[in-house]
């Protein structure tokens, strides 16, 4: 694919880009085609368990037992069901959150510079990269400066490759310093990316760690129900009962003891959490990340468009003269006003700052309803600010830039070199106060004005101010080859005291952070005195806490709660150390700086909106709102899902494990076979089917946040064999008593004891729903009523009397049934409000 087209530094039109659409396709990568139902069905009669029902069936077919026979073909077709359809709902969650993930890309189109998703870009667009950006198709380069590129993606080399005009970027590579603009040339499967994308789409999907966990756990428990199930098996021949009966009786009891459907519930239940999540804003982009979210320990988050608003505004502008502007207006508007009126010195300043920034202000339109930055906000907030004083972006014309030295995070600084219409070049530099001021830098000024400069921005920086140093320089004749040439004997045009509010809710979430047993850390490049102003403001640090700086050493024992000045480098050295300290962490970020310490935490959270694609693509998590308490939200779901599936172990477990010790103990207490098969696989069906799916979408128990971070090592079944051995125990008295009260007088105790056991195991899943949560699981309610009604037809209707083997009961019988078979429901409830 090349481009069609001679492209137009103005960009293509919109008519333009829809035919190359409509003749090249999106710009898309090729996904792996989804398994087909056939394919599903056939995976989940490979499962173990469903293939010992399997082999049950033609021992059935073999003893032409007919009803037994259909009764197995009825459990095999129900679990295979509800495994394929729990895929197809899982498939379909994760594929939305993809599509609402999908990255964007900064294109001109029809003269302007736009926003749009990589999806649509199309050959011959014009597409401009900047440091930290996701390339999003195949480019050539028509101008660049100081550009290298990260190509580890593609060719798995760690040194930056470095780029000029003629060359390409691939797609999936990522601009690792400096700015470019390029060309289409491919896109979608015809790109580089496409092309190994293509290799990679067909790779089998990895289960999680929770599920591998389970996984385990499953053959522990089908192991153990084999035992018993032998031990069944032979205490029923000694006894002299048929051997054929007796060995599918053990069959059907094995597949009846273990949670066959756990593995599906699992699955499932992390997907609709991760659709639940995306809802509310928190994009989960790898499932493993939402059973993650319910172990953190600590919270490392940065300061800007997270504990803030992230609307950056300039305030005033601080003068050498000691004169303050002070700016009026609303977000990204370049309209507002500025008091007193901008002066000679004011308005050079804001010269300055329009020149060396690269962003843009896109105005009102479309769905976009206030001007929006088009680029670094913080630099959107500076053009909007130099609106105010009556400079706008036409500036730029008057001064074309002809060379620069790009903002990098150890200079921290800019510096710009511009043609002057009147001779010679015009140098602007911006950057932290502290190193352009510093003795021996760039800014030459006297020392009166030096002091006057440090004072002013250690103090607005304590107020919370983000302050920048602008300086200019005119150079007759050429402006050098190197940095240390161009910013050399600048003089200081003034201070920008920028503030960033902090979001409303961030002093609540915060709290609810502590409240959890989450420990929150501020990481941040910012000045000492800013980062210690924001983490006293919203609840992180005490006053008075101590200040870590970049090149501090951490301590994992005891780790500061604040860490200023921070590199990239320095970020990763706080998350490694954190993490030996033993804690489970969150990390928040939204620049290319952020992206190797959100790739090795534990939780990478990376902001939606004004993040780089450096920081989305490393991150698990995205917040489509860039708001903290989003997180606090997206930790409540994780810890819901967790403890859901471990309330559905215990309803499931303890009815597998009544089922075996009945028949196990009936047989000594002269109930020779105390069920049939069939009887046992009828009440796996209705019991393990969907009310254990829909335990897992009990809502979030009271106090939920409030309780310590699990340990990420803790055993599933941690601390949960107590309940499911008594509640276990009970539904197996219970169900025994019935019988043998019944068999005393002269009653169907078979149908009896069935009736009980099934009943009282919906009894127990009631009694294990959480409660005081003012949200009722009606999907609970619906799965009980359904396998109720069920349970009450096996012993009311006659084909299923002929079917399983049962009897009929009176009215008074079945109500009798229902009563005995409350009672572990309600000594369940009882036990679990007690400990509420």
């Amino acid at each position: 694919m090349t481009p069609t087209l001679t492209t137009h530094r103005d960009g293509l039109t919109t008519a333009q880009a829809a035919a190359l659409r409509e003749r090249h396709g999106r710009n898309e990568l090729p996904a792996a085609r989804p398994p087909s139902v056939p394919a599903r069905v056939g995976a989940q009669l490979r499962d173990p368990l469903i293939v010992v029902l399997l082999a049950a069936m033609v021992v059935t077919a073999l003893l032409r037992d007919i009803s037994d026979l259909v009764v197995i073909l009825l459990v095999i077709v129900l679990n295979t069901t509800v495994g394929v359809v729990q895929e197809l709902r899982a498939d379909r969650a994760v594929a939305a959150l993809r599509r609402m993930a999908a990255p964007s890309a900064r294109v001109r189109r029809d003269g302007t510079d736009v926003s749009v998703p990589a999806g649509d870009l199309v050959p011959d667009d014009l597409v401009r990269v900047e440091a930290g950006d996701i390339v999003p198709a195949d480019l050539r380069i028509v101008e660049a400066v100081r550009l290298t590129a990260d190509e580890s993606a593609l060719t798995g080399e760690s040194m930056t490759v470095a780029k000029d005009v003629g060359g390409e970027l691939s797609a999936g590579t990522v601009t690792a310093t400096g700015r470019a603009t390029g060309i289409v040339l491919r896109t979608g499967p015809h790109s580089a990316l496409g092309r190994i994308a293509a290799l990679v789409a067909g790779q089998p999907r990895r289960a999680t760690p929770l599920q591998r966990r389970l996984a385990g756990l499953g053959k522990v428990l089908a192991a153990a129900a084999v035992a018993l199930s032998a031990v069944v098996f032979l205490v029923g021949v000694l006894r002299g009962q048929p051997v054929a009966e007796m060995l599918l009786a053990a069959v059907s009891l094995t597949v009846a003891a273990v949670p066959e459907s756990l593995p599906a519930v699992v699955t499932l239940a992390l997907a609709l959490g991760a659709r639940r999540m995306a809802q509310r804003s928190a994009i989960v982009r790898r499932l493993p990340a939402v059973e993650t979210l319910g172990s953190v320990t600590v919270l490392a988050t940065d300061k800007t468009g997270t504990l803030t608003e992230g609307l950056m505004s300039v305030e005033r502008f601080l003068l050498p003269d000691r004169a303050e502007v002070a700016l009026h207006g609303t977000g990204y508007d370049p309209a507002g006003s500025a008091t007193p009126a901008p002066g000679d010195a004011a308005l050079e300043l804001a010269r300055a700052v329009v020149l060396c920034t690269d962003a843009d202000l896109a105005a009102p339109g479309g769905e976009r309803t206030a001007w929006a930055p088009v680029g670094d906000p913080m630099e959107a907030a500076l053009l909007a600010a130099a609106g105010r004083c009556g400079i706008g972006t036409a500036v730029r014309e008057r001064y074309p830039r002809v060379d620069e030295v790009p903002f990098d995070a150890d200079r921290r600084r800019m510096t710009t070199v511009h043609a002057d219409p009147d001779g010679g070049h015009l140098i602007v530099c911006k950057g932290a106060p502290d190193g352009l001021l510093a003795p021996g830098g760039p800014v030459d000024a006297d020392d009166g004005t030096r002091a006057w400069a440090t004072r002013t921005a250690a103090g607005l920086a304590g107020d919370g101010y983000r302050v920048l140093a602008v300086a200019t320089a005119h150079r007759d004749g050429g402006a050098g080859a190197g940095a240390d040439d161009v910013e050399r004997g600048l003089r200081l045009l003034g201070l920008v005291a920028l503030v960033d509010p902090v979001r409303d809710a961030a002093p609540d979430t915060v709290r609810a952070f502590h409240d959890a047993g989450i420990q929150p850390v501020l990481i941040t490049g910012d000045h000492p005195a800013t980062a210690a102003a924001i983490a006293e403001r919203v609840g992180i640090a005490a006053p008075g806490a101590r200040v870590a700086l970049g090149d501090d050493r951490v301590d994992p024992g005891a780790p500061a709660v604040v860490y200023a000045r921070t590199s990239p480098e320095r970020k990763l050295a706080i998350i490694k150390a954190l993490q030996r300290g033993g804690a489970v962490v969150a990390m928040t970020g939204d620049g290319v700086n952020d992206a190797p310490a959100l790739r090795r935490a534990d939780i990478g959270v990376a902001m939606g909106r004004g993040g780089t694609e450096a920081a989305r693509q490393a991150a698990d998590l995205v917040l489509a709102d860039d708001n903290l308490a989003t997180v606090a939200t997206a930790v409540r779901e994780g810890r819901r899902i967790y403890a859901n599936i471990r309330r559905f172990l215990v309803y499931a477990l303890s009815g597998g494990a009544a089922e075996v010790l009945i028949m196990l103990a009936g047989p000594w207490l002269g109930l020779a076979v105390p069920l049939l098969p069939a009887q046992i696989l009828w009440i796996n069906m209705i019991t393990h089917g969907l009310p254990g799916v829909a335990l897992g979408g009990e809502p979030a128990a009271p106090g939920l946040m409030r309780r310590p971070p699990r340990r990420p090592d803790q055993a599933i079944l941690a601390r949960l064999a107590a309940p499911i051995a008594v509640t276990g125990a009970l539904i197996t008295v219970t169900a025994l008593a019935a019988a043998l009260w019944t068999r005393h007088a002269g009653g169907p105790w078979q149908s009896v004891l069935f009736l009980v056991l099934g009943l009282a195991q919906l009894g127990v899943a009631l009694a294990l729903r959480a409660r005081g949560t003012g949200r009722r699981n009606w999907g609970l309610d619906a799965a009980v009523g359904l396998s109720l009604v069920l349970q009450l037809a096996a012993v009311w209707l006659a084909p299923l009397h002929t079917l399983l083997g049962t009897e009929a009961l009176t009215l008074t019988g079945t109500l009798g049934c229902a009563a005995v078979a409350a009672v572990p429901g309600l000594v369940t409830y009882l036990r679990s409000a007690g400990r509420r």
